[in-house]
C-alpha cells in the first residue's frame, strides 16, 4: 500500500494536537529542558510528533510489503500513541486538580482517563486504521469496541495500579511523575490487546 493524502492530513492532525499536549504535560511535570536553546523546549514537540507520526505510518506500510498487518498497525500505533497522549492528559488534569497521584482515588483517575482516550480514538481507528466506515457495523460494532476497550481498560488500571500503588516510585522519582510511569505501563500492555481484539473482533469486516 502507498501513503496516500489521507493518512498524511491524519498524520499531521494527531500529531499536531499530540504535541501540545506532550508540551502542557512536560511543563507541568517540570521535566528537564535538555539544554535547548529556547525558553519554551517543550514546544518543539508540535513540530517533532508529526513528523514522527509521518514516518510511523511510512514505516508499517514499508514493513507491510513482507507482513502485511503492518499496513494497519503503523496507523495504530499512531493513534495508539496518540490515544495515550490524550489518556496521560486527562490523567495529570485530574492530578493537577486534585493534588492526588496515588491511593485509591488513582485507579479510579486512570479508568476515567482511559474512557476519554477510548471516546477519542473511535472515530480514527473506524474511519482512519482499519478503513471499515462502510461497514455497517452500528451500534453492535460500536458495542464491542467498547467490550474490547473495557477489558483492556481492566489490563491498564490493573497494570498501572500495581506499578503505583504496591511498586511504588523508584530512582527517587516524584509521585507524579510515578504516576505516569504506572499509566506508560498500563498502557503498553493494553496496546497490544486492543490491536488484536479490533481487527479480529470489531472491524474485521473490510479487509486491506
Amino acid at each position: 500500500m502507498n501513503f496516500t493524502r489521507k493518512d498524511l492530513t491524519s498524520s499531521l492532525t494527531t500529531g499536531l494536537y499530540a504535541g501540545v499536549i506532550v508540551w502542557q504535560i512536560l511543563n507541568f511535570l517540570k521535566a528537564p529542558s535538555f539544554g535547548l536553546p529556547t525558553s519554551h523546549p517543550h514546544s518543539l514537540f508540535i513540530i517533532i510528533i508529526p513528523v514522527v507520526w509521518v514516518c510511523g505510518v511510512n514505516l508499517g506500510y514499508f514493513l507491510g510489503r513482507w507482513m502485511s498487518f503492518f499496513n494497519q498497525f503503523g496507523k495504530f500505533a499512531v493513534i495508539g500513541f496518540t490515544n495515550f497522549i490524550v489518556y496521560s492528559g486527562i490523567l495529570n488534569i485530574l492530578i493537577a486538580g486534585t493534588d492526588i497521584n496515588a491511593g485509591l482515588w488513582y485507579p479510579v483517575f486512570i479508568a476515567i482517563a482511559f474512557v476519554g482516550g477510548a471516546l477519542h480514538s473511535y472515530g480514527w481507528n473506524k474511519f482512519w486504521v482499519f478503513e471499515s466506515g462502510a461497514s455497517g457495523g452500528g451500534a453492535g460494532e460500536f458495542a464491542k469496541f467498547f467490550i474490547v476497550n473495557g477489558i483492556a481498560g481492566l489490563v491498564n488500571v490493573g497494570i498501572a495500579s500495581f506499578v503505583v500503588n504496591v511498586v511504588g516510585p523508584l530512582s527517587n522519582l516524584s509521585g507524579d511523575v510515578w504516576a505516569n510511569v504506572g499509566a506508560v505501563a498500563g498502557s503498553a500492555v493494553a496496546l497490544i490487546f486492543s490491536f488484536i481484539g479490533f481487527r479480529l473482533v470489531v472491524f474485521k469486516k473490510k479487509e486491506l
